[in-house]
């Protein structure tokens, strides 16, 4: 019985930091990376996580044609700069901030309506430590207003 108790002191006190965590990241987003649209206008969304060097994640999004776009990448100071890319459905490159500078805007318009694939990855860092950085990462999408 005591045992029990203890687990599932265990799962409810883990959850309950990850969403601390996950609120963190996501205030993260709002307050420093939702500075990177201006002048575009957010379009309401905070892509937030936690990454550690090393690793990678991706989203899938669909943009409109007709329509001019910002994304925005940040990252905890902690981190190195975060590489991304913009994959097409074809598996074609769109952008590689790579080949930019590690730029952390890319600003966009499509012929077509398509979903694109946003990869981004936190590359180890040189320095020699122990344990690899980790922090927030989010990805930002913004658009212009036609009016």
């Amino acid at each position: 019985m005591r045992r029990t108790y203890y687990l599932i002191t265990l799962v409810f006190a883990l959850v309950f930091l990850n969403n601390i965590v996950s609120a963190q990241c996501k205030g993260f987003a709002k307050k420093i990376c939702k500075l990177e649209l201006i002048p575009y206008i957010h379009d309401g969304n905070y892509h937030a996580a936690i990454l550690t060097e090393g690793e990678e994640a991706e989203l899938y999004k669909t943009f409109y044609s007709g329509q001019d776009y910002r994304l925005a990448i940040c990252g905890s100071d902690a981190l190195p700069d975060i590489e991304f890319k913009v994959i097409d459905a074809y598996k074609n490159v769109l952008y590689d901030n790579t080949e930019h500078n590690k730029s952390r805007v890319w600003d966009f318009n499509l012929d077509a309506s398509q979903q694109l694939k946003i990869t981004v990855k936190v590359p180890n860092s040189n320095t020699e430590s122990e344990y690899p950085a980790s922090g927030c990462v989010a990805i930002m999408f913004g658009f212009l207003d036609e009016e």
